[in-house]
């Protein structure tokens, strides 16, 4: 009678390669999940402005809701004697800024407000907070953007003036308000990958409008 071939417990090699894929595939899953879920509960943290420090200046990346009226509560409350608005839009003007944002005027910074009209990326308001620096070497910034956008703000600054202590100024924009509804989540998921992405440094266009 013939002998009946052994069956492998392995199940093969092929068999034995897609439990790895699996299991890293498993693994990568839960490693994104939970740095998606800090990095959704750092955005969410409120800063209480009433306890930020004395500092050199502070930057305000444009683009959302609340950013720049913080920034005037700030500077109204004497935290900075100068700030650097970034990414605004080609026409804004210093003047019409503290025209429409009467607590900058009150803050005595007319003559300490600058606009940043070439940035259209965080790796470009990045270079323009570099090229503000020069002028005065500061040992401390508070850096004034969304929540949600504060972790990347932080991270291409941080690499354009390196030395310079960043204190975060979080925002919370009315999307951040409801943040268990879909279209949060969305947002929150899409920000957290961008993130990642400037971590392994891939996003390093620096996205500055010609000067015309």
């Amino acid at each position: 009678m013939a002998a009946t071939p052994a069956v492998s417990r392995g199940g093969g090699p092929w068999r034995r390669l897609l439990r790895l894929f699996v299991v890293l595939g498993a693994a990568s899953i839960s490693v994104w999940l939970a740095g998606f879920v800090w990095f959704t509960l750092d955005a969410l943290r409120p800063t209480a402005e009433e306890r930020l420090p004395q500092v050199d200046g502070i930057v305000v990346l444009t683009g959302g809701q609340g950013r720049i009226e913080a920034a005037a509560r700030l500077v109204e409350a004497g935290r900075a004697p100068r700030i650097l608005i970034t990414g605004v839009g080609s026409h804004a003007t210093a003047s019409e800024l503290a025209d429409q944002t009467p607590a900058l005027a009150a803050g005595g910074i007319n003559g300490h407000l600058t606009l940043g009209h070439k940035a259209v990326s965080t790796v470009g308001n990045a270079v323009e907070t570099r090229d503000w620096v020069r002028s005065f070497n500061p040992r401390r910034l508070i850096i004034v953007t969304a929540g949600y956008h504060m972790r990347r703000a932080l991270l291409e600054i941080g690499r354009s003036v390196p030395g310079v202590a960043l204190i975060p100024c979080r925002v919370r924009p009315p999307a951040l308000r409801h943040p268990f509804r879909r279209a949060t989540l969305r947002l929150m998921a899409l920000e957290y990958d961008k993130w990642i992405g400037a971590l392994l440094g891939l996003q390093r266009q620096v996205n500055l409008v010609e000067a015309g």
